[in-house]
């Protein structure tokens, strides 16, 4: 059965974390809309866009690889999401809410990695090749 990587929590969640993203970083002072501002949408927007390229690739293996990317991606939003709270650009609340969602969606990846390669290894030990 084939699905969309519309039908994945995982990109459903990281794109409800981009328009979070966006709506927290629009306030920004405007001598930062090429630093952090940008920095921080970019990160947010890849996210989503490496499940849904991994997704179209041809095997579970390319999109791990794709799923990893994102997982990144999250972790460099974390990372920014603190510098923003360290000068002051968002509260601690916001900080606390952009990064439950953002783990939110690091967990999610996980998950989704785990389950990719966990099938991969029980299609191999169904053929032989290895013991899970």
């Amino acid at each position: 059965m084939s699905y969309s990587y519309r039908d994945l929590k995982a990109w459903q969640k990281a794109i409800e974390l981009v328009v979070h993203i966006y709506e927290l970083t629009g306030p920004f002072p405007k001598h930062e809309l090429y630093g952090l501002t940008s920095q921080m949408r970019r990160a947010a927007v890849s996210i989503a866009s490496n499940v849904a390229e991994g997704k179209g690739r041809s095997s579970d293996r390319d999109f791990v690889h794709f799923l990893t990317h994102s997982r990144g991606s999250v972790l460099e939003l974390e990372t920014q999401l603190i510098i923003s709270a360290r000068l002051n650009l968002i509260s601690p609340k916001q900080l606390q809410e952009a990064e439950k969602k953002a783990q939110e969606v690091g967990r999610i990846l996980n998950g989704l990695i785990q389950s990719l390669e966990t099938g991969k290894a029980k299609a191999l030990a169904a053929r032989g090749f290895v013991d899970v």
